[in-house]
C-alpha cells in the first residue's frame, strides 16, 4: 500500500497572504511603543515657540506696568492733592476694571487671542501716556483715569493663564511648568518695575511733561509700543473654535458573494490518493443599513461636590497670595516713609522701591528651581511649601512689629519668604484645576482663578495703602487669617488635590 502524500500546492495553503503583513504591523507597533505613544506626546506638547514667548514676555510687560508706579505713586498723589489711601486706589484700580472687562471680552475674542492682544497693547499705550499727563494738566483724577484705561489691558493677564492651560496647545504634563514661567515674569515684574519706577524718580528729569513723577509712564509707553509691533509680526494665532466636528457618514455594507472552500480525498484505480479542492459562491443576506446618527453635542460635565470643593480651594488661594503679595508691595513705600513708631527707615521712593526690588530679585533663583521640580513635584505639595514659606514670613513680621525691634535685616527677611512662598503658590492654582477638569472648562476656569486674582489685588493694594493708618499689627494679622482659612480647606480636601505632575 503506497503512503499516503500531500499534492505540493495543499502545503502552498499555510503562506497566507496576510501572516507577513501582519508581523511586519505588529513590528512596527512595537517599535512605536518603545518610543513615545500617542497619548504621552499629546500630554508634552507645546504651543509654537515664538507665540509662546510673545505671550510670555506679554505677562512680563504687564507685570512691570503694574508695579513701576509702586514707588512714585504715594508722593505722585499727594503732590496732586491725593492720600496715601487714594495711591492705594490708583495702584489697585486696574485688576477692578480688568475684572469687569472680562466678560464682554470674553463674548468678543471668539476662543482666540489675536484680538484681546491688539486689545490689551492698544489699552497700555493710551492708559500711559494719560497717566503721564497728569502732572502737566495738575489734576489728580488724570492718575486714576489713566489706570482705568490702563485696566482694560490688565484683561490679559486671564488669557495668559488660559493660553498656558489651553488643551489645544498644551499638555497637561507641561501646564505646571508654563505657569511657573508666568510666575517667573511676576517675580522680574515686582522686581524689576520697583527698581526702574524708584531709579526714574531719583534721576528726576526736571520737566513738565518727563519727571520723576511721569517717566515710568511714558517708558512704558514706548515699550508697550515697541511690543505691539512685534505681536504683529511674529504672533500666530489658534484657530477659532468651531461649533462642532461633522458627522461621519456611514456606508451600508451590501452583500457580497464569499467563496467556500471544500478539500475532498479522491482515489482512482491504480492512482496514489489525492486531494481536490472545490469553490463555491455562498450568499450572504444583506446587512441592515445603519440609520443617520445627528451630530454628536459634548456631554455636559457636572461638578461633584469634591470638585467644586477643590474650585474653592484653589479660588481661595489665588485671592490670598495676590492679597498678600499686592498688601506688602503697596504698604512697604508707605510705611517705610510714615511716622510710625515702628519705623526706623524714613525711606526716600527710591530706596523703598529698592527694598521691594531687592526682595523680589532674590526670589528669581528659587522661581527657576521651581520650574525644574515643576514637572517631578505634585502641585498640592508646591502649593503647601509655598504658603508654608509665606506664612513664616508673616509670623516674622508680626514678631518684629509686636517688640518693635524693625530693623533693615527682619524687614528685608520677612518680605522675601512672603514674596517667595506667595509666588510659589500662585504657579498651581489655575494648574491643578485644569488637570481635574474637562478641557471645554479651561475658558471658565480661567475666569474664575482670574477674579479671584483681581480681588486680592484689589483688595490687597488698598488695605495696604491704610496699613499705617489701621496698624501694622492688624494691617499683618489679617493676612494670617487669610492663610488660617486656606489652610483649613487644604488639609480637608488633601486627598482630592492629587493631580499629575508636570
Amino acid at each position: 500500500m503506497q503512503a499516503f502524500r500531500l499534492p505540493h500546492t495543499v502545503l502552498n495553503l499555510s503562506q497566507a497572504r496576510g501572516l507577513s503583513s501582519l508581523r511586519d504591523a505588529s513590528a512596527q507597533t512595537r517599535q512605536v511603543d518603545e518610543t513615545i505613544s500617542p497619548e504621552v506626546e499629546d500630554e508634552l506638547k507645546l504651543p509654537k515657540k515664538a507665540s509662546l514667548i510673545i505671550i510670555i514676555l506679554s505677562n512680563v510687560m504687564l507685570q512691570l506696568t503694574f508695579f513701576i508706579i509702586v514707588s512714585s505713586s504715594n508722593d505722585y498723589a499727594q503732590h496732586l492733592g491725593g492720600s496715601s489711601t487714594f495711591s492705594g486706589l490708583v495702584i489697585g484700580i486696574p485688576t477692578a476694571v480688568s475684572g469687569l472687562a472680562l466678560l464682554p471680552l470674553m463674548y468678543f475674542d471668539q476662543g482666540a487671542y489675536i484680538r484681546p492682544l491688539h486689545f490689551m497693547c492698544a489699552s497700555m499705550v493710551a492708559g500711559n501716556i494719560l497717566y503721564g499727563l497728569a502732572y502737566f494738566a495738575n489734576w489728580l483724577y488724570l492718575i486714576l483715569m489713566g489706570r482705568i484705561v490702563a485696566g482694560f489691558g490688565f484683561t490679559f493677564w486671564m488669557y495668559t493663564k488660559r493660553y498656558c492651560t489651553d488643551p489645544r496647545l498644551v499638555g497637561i504634563r507641561r501646564r505646571t511648568t508654563l505657569a511657573g514661567w508666568l510666575v517667573l515674569g511676576q517675580g522680574l515684574g515686582f522686581s524689576l518695575g520697583p527698581f526702574l519706577g524708584g531709579l526714574l524718580y531719583k534721576i528726576g528729569f526736571n520737566n513738565a511733561i518727563f519727571n520723576g513723577y511721569t517717566s515710568p509712564a511714558w517708558v512704558m509707553a514706548a515699550g508697550w509700543a515697541v511690543f505691539w509691533a512685534a505681536v504683529v509680526m511674529f504672533y500666530e494665532d489658534v484657530p477659532p473654535r468651531t461649533s462642532g466636528a461633522a458627522p461621519i457618514k456611514l456606508m451600508s455594507l451590501r452583500s457580497r458573494p464569499i467563496t467556500s472552500v471544500s478539500i475532498v480525498s479522491e482515489k482512482k484505480p491504480g492512482d496514489a490518493p489525492s486531494l481536490r479542492i472545490t469553490e463555491e459562491e455562498v450568499s450572504t443576506p444583506d446587512a441592515p443599513s445603519p440609520s443617520p446618527t445627528p451630530t454628536s453635542t459634548p456631554i455636559r460635565h457636572k461638578m461633584t461636590a469634591k470638585e467644586w470643593g477643590v474650585a474653592a480651594t484653589m479660588c481661595w488661594f489665588a485671592m490670598t497670595c495676590f492679597f498678600i503679595l499686592g498688601a506688602w508691595e503697596s504698604n512697604i513705600p508707605v510705611f517705610t516713609a510714615s511716622d510710625a513708631p515702628a519705623n526706623p527707615f524714613h525711606f526716600s521712593p527710591f530706596a523703598a522701591g529698592n527694598l521691594i526690588a531687592l526682595g523680589g530679585a532674590c526670589t528669581i533663583p528659587f522661581l527657576l528651581l521651581n520650574l525644574h521640580f515643576a514637572r517631578r513635584v505634585q502641585d498640592r505639595h508646591t502649593l503647601a511649601l509655598g504658603t508654608s514659606v509665606g506664612l513664616a514670613g508673616l509670623l516674622i513680621a508680626t514678631a518684629i512689629l509686636s517688640a518693635e525691634k524693625v530693623n533693615y535685616g527682619s524687614f528685608f527677611v520677612a518680605w522675601f519668604l512672603v514674596a517667595l512662598g506667595f509666588n510659589i503658590a500662585s504657579t498651581v492654582t489655575l494648574s491643578l484645576l485644569s488637570k481635574q477638569l474637562p478641557g471645554e472648562w479651561n475658558g471658565r476656569i480661567s475666569l474664575f482663578i482670574q477674579w479671584s486674582n483681581y480681588s486680592g489685588r484689589v483688595t490687597g493694594a488698598v488695605w495696604g495703602g491704610s496699613g499705617v493708618k489701621v496698624g501694622m499689627l492688624a494691617y499683618v494679622g489679617l493676612q494670617i487669617a487669610y492663610v488660617g482659612i486656606g489652610g483649613l480647606m487644604f488639609t480637608t480636601l488633601w486627598r482630592q488635590l492629587k493631580a499629575k505632575t508636570g
